[in-house]
């Protein structure tokens, strides 16, 4: 057959050379006998019923209240998981010895020299959030750009309303892609460009793992039990209106693995470091040795690292650095995992302490949202937390799949809320507001002044590994750069034992209404792929004497002055000496015994709270 040609406002296909031509007669026979075959297929199935009037059908209904009468039930397969599995277990076509990964006759390979924006550039490069703008929002709630022009007075009193700047992508609490935060958020107007007079001497660089499935546990909620709720009896509900897509609905999660947008977060992240800071593997080169990066045995861990060190490093890296993969798992100490070894860490009254307040701050802010979804769902009632799930679907599916319709279904205030349901759940939970906050962070502050002072660690007391952090193999010291991979809770553990105060500023947190004033959001602090940049100065300024050390978290730079001997520095810097000295300080007031191990116990709610991550003391406990 001829290719096709377009006309001006349809196809039009070439005739082949002896195709045979129809008259009028062979289309009108086959019209009537088509109709006639049609009708005798229908009466074979379903017999008269199939040539009655509509209103003479039987309707198979229910009622249900303050619903529309629903006529047609769910299929059986809905809510229930779907899995591709890939690659295939026994591929049929694998012969490794005829794909080698190289063949030699690589050309010209001669380098040239490393990359160093930080120091070089005009201006600090900001990331978006979303990579690339693969994510897709609701067009309900996408951002406008005809919108962003500044309303002038006249359009104000007119009646105009300002452009919202809402921003989904921004309103998923920890499970918001990193994203720079604003110039000034934290308190200081200033950037993670060298400051004037300065000059980069080293780096450590703390970052989350990407955008992954969701974990096998939650402390609230949980996006498959929506699944399960709506798998477990698919023949008594039906869904409309918004809700449509449910009728077809299957849960395509999977459990605790990097989504490849994490993949790509982390390949990201690991290039835009490389541009920023690559000068300084010319230390390396210098000493003879290789970087050493951490990370832990986790697949998503262990994933996000390789993924960073192929954007780092490019393909293959073997050869440029080592990469140390610590276990996380009952037993073992890691400051990566420190929760694996501080059992109070595991007693839920201590660590979710968060849940009381999401709970409560849930039955006020998607109460309307619960009733107007209701009206859809027919034949299955839904719960505050049935709802809350819905809209952990939205962040999961769109990280996962690229788009969720579950993003469609709330309005820009319920996602103000959802993301403050998640601050809560962390404040309490992972940081200030939690009595095991501290005590968890203690171990990998105890490595960062072993790091800076280029002394191994003193005394094994907390979660520090003796068989790894006093090997100079596996944890070596005096390094330009260093590199490690957590979780988002050991960010925030970290945070707080670093005493950045300025983050507890605004107090515990209320439940009862939006704190829109609040200096903790998590979707700043531990988005996914979080990274926090310690970086080592020198200046030649005398109002800046000896190395300097600064705090800057998604490229927003932090003040110090919570720190003790800590001055307020307009770019956020710290003597290192008064930094080692006030960490020393923190290190041997923290009881790891008595945090970790101590027979205490806490209320739930505002009975009891704390802004500095620390368990009541022992003289406090009631005996």
């Amino acid at each position: 057959m001829s290719s096709p040609t377009k006309a001006k406002s349809s196809f039009v296909f070439d005739r082949p050379c002896g195709q045979p031509k129809f008259g009028a007669l062979h289309v009108s026979a086959a019209f009537v006998l088509g109709t006639i075959a049609c009708l005798l297929a229908q009466y074979a199935i379903c017999g008269t019923n199939c040539f009655r009037r509509v209103d003479q059908l039987p309707t198979a209904t229910y009622g249900h209240s303050n619903q529309d009468t629903v006529s047609i039930l769910a299929p059986p397969y809905v809510g229930s998981t779907e899995v591709h599995r890939f690659p295939p277990t026994k591929p049929t076509n694998v012969f490794p010895s005829l794909f080698p990964s190289n063949v030699g006759y690589a050309g010209g390979t001669p380098t040239g020299a490393e990359a160093g924006i930080v120091a070089t550039a005009p201006e600090y490069p900001m990331h978006t959030g979303h990579c690339n703008n693969q994510l897709l929002r609701p067009s309900s709630l996408a951002e406008d750009p005809s919108k962003k022009a500044q309303l002038s007075g006249n359009d104000v009193k007119k009646g105009k309303k300002k452009p919202s700047k809402f921003n989904l992508f921004r309103s998923w609490g920890n499970l918001s892609p990193w994203f720079s935060v604003d110039r000034g958020r934290f308190g200081l107007d200033s950037t993670a460009e060298i400051p004037d007079t300065c000059r980069i001497t080293g780096l450590h660089f703390l970052h989350r793992h990407g955008a992954r499935y969701p974990t096998a546990w939650a402390s609230y909620g949980g996006p498959a039990l929506f699944g399960h709720k709506l798998h477990k009896s698919p023949e008594s509900w039906n869904a409309s209106g918004k809700l449509d897509f449910l009728n077809e609905w299957t849960y395509k999660l999977g459990e605790e693995l990097l989504t490849p947008f994490g993949r790509q977060q982390l390949y990201d992240l690991g290039i835009s470091a490389r541009l920023k800071y690559g000068f300084l593997l010319q230390n390396f080169t210098e000493k003879n040795t290789l970087p050493v990066f951490r990370t832990e045995s986790q697949d998503r861990m262990l994933a996000s690292a390789m993924n960073f060190a192929i954007g780092f490093f490019g393909y293959p890296f073997d050869g440029q650095y080592q990469q140390s993969i610590t276990i996380e798992a009952d037993g073992f100490n890691n400051t990566l995992a420190p929760y694996a070894t501080c059992p109070n860490a595991r007693v839920r009254s201590k660590s979710e302490r968060g849940n009381w307040y999401i709970s409560r701050w849930a039955d006020i802010y998607l109460k309307d949202a619960r009733k107007r979804l209701q009206k859809h769902l027919h034949g299955l009632d839904l719960s505050i937390e049935d709802v809350y799930i819905m809209q952990q679907m939205c962040p999961y599916e769109t990280v996962a799949l690229g788009y969720s319709k579950f993003c469609e279904l709330f309005t820009e205030d319920e996602w103000e809320g959802f993301n403050y349901a998640l601050d809560l759940q962390f404040w309490y939970g992972s940081a200030f507001g939690s009595p095991v906050a501290r005590v968890q962070g203690i171990g990998y502050i105890q490595e960062m002044v072993a790091r800076l002072t280029h002394t191994p660690i003193e005394t094994h007391n907390t979660s520090t590994n003796a068989t790894l952090n006093d090997s100079p193999i596996t944890f070596p010291l005096g390094q330009s750069l260093y590199v490690d991979a957590t979780h988002e809770v050991v960010v925030l553990n970290i945070i707080t034992a670093l005493n950045l105060t300025n983050f507890a500023e605004s107090g515990p947190l209320p439940y009862t209404h939006i704190d829109h004033d609040r200096s903790f959001r998590v979707a700043e602090l531990a988005p996914f792929a979080t990274n926090v940049q310690f970086q080592l100065l020198e200046c030649s300024s005398e109002s800046l004497p000896g190395p300097q050390i600064r705090i800057i978290i998604n490229d927003g730079v932090v003040p110090l002055t919570g720190i003790d001997g800590c001055p307020k520095q307009k770019d956020g810097m710290c003597p290192i000496d008064a930094f080692v000295a006030a960490q020393k300080q923190t290190i041997s007031e923290t009881d790891w015994m008595w945090d970790c191990h101590g027979d205490w116990d806490v209320p739930p709610g505002t009975e009891w709270e704390t802004v500095t991550g620390q368990p009541p003391k022992p003289e406090e406990v009631r005996r």
